[in-house]
């Protein structure tokens, strides 16, 4: 079915504590109730009364998408001012970390930029008892092409251009095709420094998958998690492929937006659309809003529309979905999950979202969200 944009759509939550194991931290420090976020710069405004702790008690550790990173700490925080019982933490060791941990047992939920493979639903099966793990989206976004060039304020680009500079076939910046699409633009024959993630990546995944869809005679590879065309420069995480950019002339490459902050350029994508269009969290949502339900059960899996041309729809975005068992959770974590995640999918929650740069996903999936989360055990 077509996912219906209905009054401003929110955005919505994710997440726990980014850190390694060695510095996990607890959630039970602050009293403060406006802290700002240490990632994406944002002013939490949840009060602890908007979360319901129930029962939940003890420690609760996800590991997975990087590309939610700057959404994990704002609503660390949040939860810890209310659930001071709960310590949470959050690994962003990429998607698939997070996929590869949750089937091992080893976390009670993990972020993932992609929906579980059929072969993955299997293997959940050994540690979802009586159940299996499911997806259920969490947070839209745009992937953001950001770039650093000198003098170029305004660059354009397209789905062959692309996968043509991620492919190393075009590898200076004045190249004929980079001009055709920047008729004003002064730009240099410096030599482009093409910058992808290191690591499995739902992030590459629909990076590619928006290649795939729109520029197939292009972009020749199968696609998936791992990246795998030839050349350019590697990155570990969306935070390190951000760095790489800023610190190297002649760089582009992507990352979820809310890392391309401090100074760092976007392209505005050519669509077929009336006119290019910019990486922003509204545009990621009429996207997304053309997206349709393909899990099933309680999986809420989605496809998106990666070739979409309407107008203002920005093309390259993806879904961050947590990842539990509909049954068979774990009885010290499932309390806290709960909680959490219904944290996440909360009015409260959804609300913190804006000003990270993260897209909403339309209400009535967040409905079912909230009916899935409920109903788990």
């Amino acid at each position: 079915m077509k996912l219906q944009r209905k009054n401003r759509l929110r955005a919505l939550s994710l997440g726990a504590l980014a850190v390694s194991g060695a510095l996990a931290l607890t959630a039970c420090g602050s009293d403060d109730t406006g802290s700002t976020t240490g990632g994406g710069g944002s002013t939490s405004t949840t009060k602890a009364g908007d979360i319901k702790c129930d029962d939940a008690k003890g420690q609760l550790l996800g590991i997975g998408s990087s590309a939610q990173g700057n959404a994990v700490d704002a609503w660390r925080q949040a939860y810890a001012q209310a659930c001071k019982g709960v310590q949470v933490n959050y690994k962003p060791d990429g998607s698939g970390a997070g996929v590869t941990a949750f089937n091992q047992g080893q976390v009670a939920f993990a972020g993932s930029d992609s929906a579980l493979k059929p072969e993955e639903v299997t293997a959940s099966k050994k540690v979802c008892s009586g159940g299996q793990g499911i997806d259920l989206p969490m947070v839209g976004g745009p992937i953001a092409v950001a770039y650093n060039l000198d003098n170029v304020d305004n660059l354009v680009l397209d789905a062959p251009t692309l996968a043509k500079i991620f492919d190393s076939k075009i590898t200076k910046w004045d190249d004929e095709a980079i001009k055709k699409l920047n008729p004003g633009a002064k730009l240099p024959s410096t030599k482009i420094q093409p910058y992808h993630r290191a690591e499995d990546s739902g992030t590459t995944d629909n990076f590619t998958k928006y290649l795939k869809a729109t520029a197939a005679s292009d972009w020749k590879y199968s696609g998936g998690k791992a990246w795998q065309a030839k050349g350019g420069q590697s990155a570990q995480g969306s935070s390190g492929v951000a760095a790489g950019i800023k610190q190297t002339a002649g760089a582009i490459g992507y990352m979820e937006l809310s890392y391309a902050k401090d100074g760092v350029k976007t392209v505005d994508i050519a669509t077929g659309a009336s006119a290019p269009v910019k990486a922003t969290s509204e545009n990621a949502s009429k996207a997304i809003a053309d997206a349709k339900i393909v899990g099933t059960g309680k999986d809420l899996a989605l496809e998106l529309n990666y070739a979409t041309k309407a107008d203002g729809a920005y093309p390259i975005t993806l879904v961050t979905y947590e990842i539990v068992c509909d049954k068979g959770n774990k009885a010290d974590t499932l309390a806290a999950t709960k909680s959490f995640l219904g944290y996440m999918a909360s009015d409260a929650g959804q609300a913190q979202l804006s000003a990270l740069g993260y897209a909403p996903i339309p209400t009535e999936i967040n409905a079912k969200v909230r009916e899935t989360v409920a109903s788990i055990s």
